[in-house]
């Protein structure tokens, strides 16, 4: 009796091949420790997205402590009119001083203007064809108007297309019941430096005999300042008062305004407080991450910076400023002579009333306090550089814990970036290791059948 033959199978192996997802199972495995590290990154991210969150906080207190004072004095001052209605102002507070001005406006500043004849309708009756000229500082200016750009309405619009320093418009003035409709022209420009010679009308084959009558003059305006005369080429003043831009509203010979720059107590007010209010975020975000609380297990912890070397030198500078005494030439020691000081919960409290009642009171001493001597003295002048330092990228506790952490972030981007090219290579010899093995089983499978059949 012949011997049967048996086909030669590989224990384990589906078919006699290898499972098609092993190298991507091996692969997989070996990328535990890049997935380690993306944890690990992803954990240093989330601490820069607080750190960076807070150096905006302490930016914002260096922002807003030097939007309350300038290397002049304070950063906000205001014009008071005594008559608003006659003259009105706004200040540059980095270039006005205090002080009162007594002004009398006699004469407001005017453009040249002019009035045409009046014609029954503004768009059919034609004034003709022809020639208007002007004689303007520019020199002499020239419109054309053909026959179809004749009427009223046609003329204004292709003088004000011309740019030849006039403004037309047409008017209806019911003063004629029956040719109630002109053409206004206005020069640009006020003060008699700005005249223009209204115009000279060439016009032939129309309906009606057109001309211009009527005439005002441009003129400068005229005011006096402390009983001083002066001429101004427009109502806008600004160069009599430094500092200072005088808006001329209606001539009243005969009553004198009087006009004072102050400092704005209650803008200053309003800006000292946000400092207060930025401040207080500073030292909120240092007691949230300071504050236990508990976990989903249940178990307390604190947040991710909490007990962080960083937040505690960063709160010491913050409470040393408030608490340190200021020497400068200003009778003022501390800051909570201006109704800033702590509550009993660590945060600042701002007491707008004692502000304000120590600026009105002698703000040469209120600015000389904040100011200093704008290098190393002064409320201000100190804060701002000890929280420049915080904020320094390269040494200090907040701008240099960022830019570490950052580095951090950077350091592990690269050695990932590294172990997935390894893996690259790894899955490569890996493919062609399992490719050839697949072909020798294959040859393997194949003479076992043949041996069989044999």
């Amino acid at each position: 009796m012949e011997e049967m033959q048996v086909p030669i199978r590989i224990s384990g192996l589906s078919g006699g091949g290898l499972p098609p997802n092993l190298v991507d199972q091996v692969i997989e495995a070996e990328r535990t420790p890049i997935k380690k590290m993306q944890e690990d990154k992803a954990k240093i991210e989330d601490k820069v997205k607080l750190v960076t969150d807070f150096e905006s906080k302490i930016n914002d207190i260096i922002k807003n402590l030097g939007s309350v004072i300038g290397t002049r004095g304070f950063s906000d001052m205001k014009f008071v009119s005594g008559f608003p209605d006659i003259l009105d102002g706004t200040v540059d507070p980095a270039v006005a001083d205090s002080g009162d001005w007594t002004l009398e406006v006699s004469q407001l500043a005017t453009k040249p203007s002019v009035i045409s004849t009046g014609v029954a309708d503004k768009d059919q009756t034609s004034i003709g064809v022809g020639y208007i000229k002007f004689d303007t500082p520019q020199g002499e200016q020239e419109v054309y108007i053909s026959q179809d750009q004749s009427t009223l309405e046609k003329v204004a619009t292709k003088i004000n297309a011309s740019n030849v320093g006039v403004r037309a418009t047409i008017i209806n003035d019911r003063k004629d019941k029956e040719e109630s409709f002109k053409l206004q022209l206005t020069g640009t420009q006020t003060g008699d430096d700005n005249e223009i010679i209204f115009p000279k009308v060439y016009m032939v084959d129309g309906d009606v005999d057109f001309s211009f009558a009527d005439k005002l003059a441009a003129q400068n305006a005229k005011f006096k300042v402390n009983g001083h005369e002066i001429e101004s080429a427009t109502n806008k003043v600004t160069d009599v008062i430094p500092g200072v831009a005088i808006d001329l509203k209606q001539a009243r010979p005969g009553t004198p305004v009087k006009l004072t720059v102050t400092e704005n107590y209650d803008a200053i007010g309003d800006k000292m407080k946000s400092f207060v209010d930025a401040y207080n975020a500073a030292l909120g975000f240092i007691q949230n991450q300071n504050k236990l609380t508990n976990d989903k297990s249940g178990n307390p912890k604190l947040g991710p910076l909490g007990g962080d070397s960083m937040l505690r030198m960063t709160e010491s500078r913050l409470r040393n400023i408030i608490q340190d005494r200021q020497l400068t030439n200003s009778p003022i020691n501390r800051v909570i002579e201006l109704g800033i000081e702590f509550n009993r919960n660590g945060t600042l409290n701002y007491s707008a009333d004692k502000f304000k009642k120590a600026v009105s009171s002698n703000p040469k001493n209120v600015v000389e306090f904040l100011r200093g001597n704008l290098i190393n003295t002064g409320f201000i002048t100190s804060m701002k550089s000890k929280l420049r330092e915080v904020v320094d990228s390269q040494s200090g506790s907040v701008g240099a814990r960022k830019s570490n952490m950052q580095k951090q972030v950077s350091n592990i981007d690269e050695k990932i970036q590294r172990k997935e090219k390894q893996l690259e290579k790894r899955e490569e010899s890996l493919r062609r290791q399992f490719s050839q093995m697949e072909e020798t089983m294959a040859k393997m499978q194949a003479q076992g059948q043949q041996i069989g059949k044999g």
